[in-house]
């Protein structure tokens, strides 16, 4: 996956897997998440957002099923 730098104030980085559906994004302490089943749409949306560290926690966060990577 290829990571993408945001303008975020909690996330880093963001990269997207599109046959995985796989969602990783790096936060700006350095801790890596995966999160798994996300729908391409939710993808470009976080992109989007004005927020992205509010659009994680209302859209993201406790969705969907992650796994810490480092």
């Amino acid at each position: 996956m290829k990571r993408r730098s945001v303008s975020s104030s909690k996330i880093q980085t963001v990269a997207y897997d599109t046959e995985q559906k796989m969602l990783e994004i790096e936060f700006r302490q350095h801790e890596v998440y995966r999160y798994r089943h996300v729908p391409l749409t939710v993808f470009h949306l976080l992109m989007a957002a004005r927020s992205k560290g509010k659009f994680f926690v209302d859209n993201i966060k406790n969705q969907y099923p992650f796994s810490r990577v480092a």
